[in-house]
Order: C-alpha cells, then sequence, then structure tokens
C-alpha cells in the first residue's frame, strides 16, 4: 500500500513538467537579460573613464605598473 501511495506522490504529468520548466528557463532568461545590460553600463562607464585625463597622463608617463602584492616582491 505505502509503495501504491509513493508512486503515485511521485508521478508528474506533463502539463506540471511544462510549467516547471517555463518557470526556470523564464527566471534564467530575466538573469541573462540583467548580466547582458550590466555588461553594457560596465562598457560605457569603461570608455568614458578611458578618455579621461588622469588615464591619458598615466599612459603618457613613463612609470612602471606598480606590483600588487602586499608584502612587496618577495
Amino acid at each position: 500500500m505505502f509503495n501504491n501511495l509513493l508512486s503515485k506522490a511521485l508521478i508528474v504529468t506533463t502539463t506540471q513538467l511544462t510549467m516547471i520548466l517555463i518557470a526556470v528557463a523564464s527566471i534564467f532568461l530575466v538573469f541573462i537579460l540583467i548580466a547582458i545590460v550590466k555588461m553594457y553600463k560596465l562598457k560605457a562607464e569603461n570608455k568614458k573613464l578611458m578618455q579621461t585625463n588622469a588615464y591619458k597622463d598615466y599612459e603618457n608617463s613613463d612609470k612602471d605598473i606598480p606590483s600588487g602584492h602586499l608584502y612587496g616582491d618577495n
């Protein structure tokens, strides 16, 4: 009896499965659209920053790029 009840509880109809898949796909689609919008915003901000005088002054100077290591160059 328990086995029969368990098998009926685990059966998912095609309609239910389709609705679950549509819901999951729409959530992922929203995440992808948010990522695309964020990518274009960051690209525009990067382009604006590359045109600033600070970047051009640094690019024209002969300074080496400093190391990012916390304890020096060990």
